[in-house]
């Protein structure tokens, strides 16, 4: 999930480089969006693993 966080950013990046806003933007809210399901997903395999001990 981490991964495709950093490629949208990487080509949201790009895309303001090269002066697409539309794409940038829009790479840039789906990163956003990838980020903060990565945490929630985190935060529940710690607490599971803690749990588990």
């Amino acid at each position: 999930m981490l991964r495709w966080t950093i490629i949208f950013i990487v080509i949201a990046i790009i895309a303001g480089v090269l002066g697409f806003g539309g794409i940038a933007g829009t790479s840039a809210g789906i990163a956003k969006i990838f980020f903060f399901i990565f945490l929630i997903l985190f935060v529940f395999s710690l607490l599971k693993g803690l749990i588990k001990k």
